[in-house]
């Protein structure tokens, strides 16, 4: 899990003619979770495939509703396994 800043800007402006306008952004901080997996070949001791996987998630939202977008990542991740 990491973290990471996302900001979010928002303008009203006259344009070029008028000139002027306002403008504002905001940051906040967003959490990151990353999901990685390594497949090897233990009789050649070789990595088969790798694939990772990153979204955000909220620690403090719904349980549920985490789940349900881990299994969706996981569902992606494995779209591109068996390697071709």
């Amino acid at each position: 899990m990491d973290q990471q800043k996302q900001w979010t800007g928002y303008g009203m402006g006259g344009g070029w003619r008028w000139g002027g306008g306002m403008a504002t952004a905001t940051s906040s901080t967003i959490d990151i979770g990353s999901l990685a997996v390594d497949m090897y070949d233990s009789t050649a001791k070789q990595l088969v495939w790798s694939g990772t996987v990153s979204n955000t998630i909220n620690p403090s939202s719904n349980q549920e509703k985490n789940e349900k977008n881990l299994n969706k990542a996981v569902a992606k991740l494995f779209k591109s396994y068996p390697p071709k």
